[in-house]
């Protein structure tokens, strides 16, 4: 898949790369007015042995950073990934509808922790990241409930199993931090990230209304 142009950008802007397919992201970047192109990456999605959620979303996030960057050398490249950790263990995307019945069963009635780390690189220089994490707590779920969400296929592409944003959003009553974060990209850290970058261009470019 080719970059996609997602907003229209000034010529004198930095160039800003959304390394992910991913919807949400999309959508909280246009939140926050910035233009930017997507240019998603194929990363392994697995945690190493001894990793916790946090050292594995941060790895990914910077591989993605750098993959997407060795694509589009000019660029400032923008990537992350979100993990769901519980009882000491992270929980990624479900295999099937079955591991997603699986991991909300784990999840109902309880608090969790949802990571997502960002990284901004631009060419070969490795960059910088950061890591947020909030706290979602889930209301009881009968396994119909469980059932009827499964069904809507809402969780098969969600770390966790689950759309906090979306049709899962009635199942959770609590959540203590950023709340995009769980969507997937803390706007905080990205603001953070571009108004800190050596670059002055991107400073205004953080403050900007689209």
């Amino acid at each position: 898949m080719g970059p996609r142009n997602d907003s229209n950008m000034n010529p004198s802007s930095p160039r800003l790369v959304l390394a992910s397919a991913s919807p949400r992201r999309a959508e909280i970047l246009r939140s926050l007015g910035l233009p930017f192109v997507v240019v998603p990456t194929d990363v392994p999605e697995e945690p190493l042995a001894g990793e916790t959620a946090a050292t594995t979303a941060r790895r990914l996030a910077a591989e993605k950073a750098s993959r997407a960057a060795a694509r589009s050398p000019e660029s400032w490249v923008l990537a992350a990934d979100t993990l769901v950790f519980l009882d000491g263990e992270t929980l990624g995307k479900p295999r099937d509808d079955r591991d997603a019945a699986a991991m909300l069963g784990r999840l109902a009635g309880r608090e969790h922790g949802v990571v997502t780390a960002v990284h901004l690189r631009r060419g070969v220089e490795p960059g910088r990241g950061i890591a947020e994490t909030s706290r979602v707590r889930f209301g009881p779920m009968s396994a119909a409930e469980i059932l009827w969400y499964v069904g809507t296929g809402e969780p098969r592409d969600k770390a966790g199993a689950y759309g906090v944003q979306g049709l899962g959003a009635r199942f959770i009553e609590e959540v203590r931090g950023s709340f995009t974060n769980v969507m997937g990209l803390p706007a905080r850290a990205v603001y953070l990230l571009l108004r800190d970058a050596p670059d002055p261009a991107l400073a205004l470019l953080a403050l900007s209304s689209g």
